[in-house]
């Protein structure tokens, strides 16, 4: 019996292959896009450590179990860790075929689902009380770029954190994902005099780094910093520090929060004032100046005699630079910010997409590049007002039409540059704020991926799926008026999973 499972386990493998070798290169990059969930489950299974793209590996078990408590905005994105799921659930997708596109292949070798078959599937679930009194849900089919489910679908209302799709289609749109975000050490106004000018970079580390694809790190900065000082002979050296890149209100609306830093564009580790890496922390009261503290220290560990405090001095324009060092490249940072969905990251992707419109590096300038920015994506928006990068402000408003027609851009050849809001997005049960969602047995385990959305009253989801007939579809799910955030979650979770179950024809 065994003999005969193992040669049917090869034979399918084999027309898989096949199959796979038969299927229009384009489409083949689409479908990729899927199957990294599989990937990424495999290697969950296999060495228990969960990873989501290039950069993150989900929630730790030691982190906070919410960020939203008693009436604090921010993710729920609470429970204890799992053990890693086995691979079956997760490489459930593979065997199906996507959908080639009809200039590709003269028909649609995968049926498309039909508005009739989503209706009978989705609006029951949708008569859950859980779900709160207003409702924003599109669903659409990727090969054809069509809606094919929609109840109340243009109605904008509070998206929460999902917004951080739109923050990141609108930075990508206007800098490319290989853009990176410099740090730098420039000549003050006298010869002893250096500058460290913040460049808007929220993810510089002061910790030490390894490997080659890491943040910018504080240390290697401070490295070159010390041997081109060495060079300029004997200090002592006064250490000054730039913040005018941003204008505009520090403090996001919500004031002091766990879930965010004051906005500024020179900070390290985000300002956190513990050992984590995403998700709630207490937070510096000034980044930028906690930031230029630990530099001055690592100067002096290298022998460089730094006078003093650092002070905020503003660098002369076209100022020499002493050394520099540059962010991991935007498609990483989207990444990032998508599967942790990290609000410092989303605010400062605001602020580097209104420095690329040249409006000021502001809320209210970033709130307008970035809907300026979605418009020239020609994307829906009426309704629309944005008025942050994190979606912690409640001012923010946004259909599901919206979401979904950004996350339709994200797979449309046309647009490369958009790729990265796919591949960061969680994977349902394996990482990111999706990692404790889905039970062992749920369909979609593996195969959804979403950008989850909670503030007190808010609870929204969006994302990729596919359905049972390897077609794949986007969806977004946006409500309001939630008074059980478990309940709406599981809901959310529920018409997902339901996608991924359904042919709906």
């Amino acid at each position: 019996m065994r003999g005969r499972g193992l040669r049917e386990w090869h034979r399918v493998r084999a027309r898989v292959r096949r199959e796979w070798r038969n299927t229009p290169r384009e489409q083949q990059r689409t479908w990729q896009l899927v199957a990294v969930s599989a990937a990424t489950g495999l290697v969950v299974a296999v060495v228990s450590v969960l990873v989501a793209g290039p950069w993150d590996g989900g929630q730790r078990t030691a982190e906070r179990a919410r960020a939203t408590e008693d009436g604090v905005p921010g993710e729920r994105h609470g429970g204890p860790g799992r053990p890693a799921p086995s691979a079956p659930p997760v490489l459930a997708a593979l065997g199906a075929q996507p959908a080639p596109r009809s200039s590709d292949s003269g028909g649609d070798a995968v049926p498309p689902p039909t508005g009739a078959g989503l209706a009978d599937t989705l609006e029951p679930l949708l008569k859950d009380s859980a779900l709160g009194g207003e409702r924003s849900v599109a669903v659409m089919d990727v090969t054809t770029g069509q809606q094919v489910f929609g109840a109340k679908a243009g109605t904008a209302i509070v998206p929460a954190s999902t917004i951080k799709l739109a923050t990141g289609a609108a930075a990508l749109s206007a800098l490319g994902p290989d853009h990176r975000i410099r740090t730098s050490v420039v000549a003050g106004a006298g010869r002893h005099d250096i500058v460290l000018v913040g460049g808007g970079d929220p993810t510089l580390t002061a910790r030490a780094v390894k490997g080659n694809d890491h943040p910018a790190a504080l240390r290697q900065l401070a490295d070159a910093t010390a041997r081109a000082l060495k060079k300029r002979g004997a200090g002592p050296y006064r250490l000054g520090y730039d913040t005018s890149l941003y204008s505009g209100p520090k403090l996001h609306p919500i004031g002091p929060n766990e879930n965010l830093s004051p906005v500024v564009p020179l900070m390290a580790d985000e300002g956190r004032k513990d050992d984590s890496d995403h998700g709630p922390a207490p937070r510096a009261e000034d980044p930028a100046a906690d930031a230029a503290g630990a530099f001055g220290a690592m100067l002096r560990d290298r022998g460089v005699e730094v006078k003093g405090e650092p002070r905020t001095r503003e660098a002369a324009k076209g100022a020499r630079t002493v050394a520099s060092v540059r962010s991991q490249p935007l498609s990483s940072l989207v990444e990032r910010m998508l599967t942790t969905s990290d609000n410092d990251i989303a605010e400062a992707l605001s602020r580097q997409t209104a420095l690329a419109a040249g409006e000021p590096a502001s809320f209210e300038g970033g709130a307008k590049a970035v809907t300026q920015r979605l418009r020239k994506l020609k994307l829906p928006l009426g309704g629309a007002r944005i008025a942050d990068g994190s979606g912690l402000d409640r001012a923010d408003h946004v259909s599901a039409g919206l979401l979904a027609q950004v996350l339709v851009r994200a797979a449309d050849r046309d647009h490369p540059e958009l790729r990265p809001l796919l591949t960061g997005l969680p994977v349902a049960g394996f990482t990111g704020t999706l990692r404790t969602r889905y039970a062992q047995d749920a369909v979609g385990r593996g195969v959804v991926r979403a950008k989850t959305g909670t503030l007190t009253g808010v609870n929204s989801l969006a994302g990729s799926v596919v359905d049972a007939d390897g077609r794949l579809l986007v969806f977004a799910y946006l409500t309001n008026g939630t008074t059980d955030a478990t309940g709406a979650q599981r809901a959310l979770d529920r018409m997902a999973s339901a996608l991924a179950n359904c042919g709906c024809r």
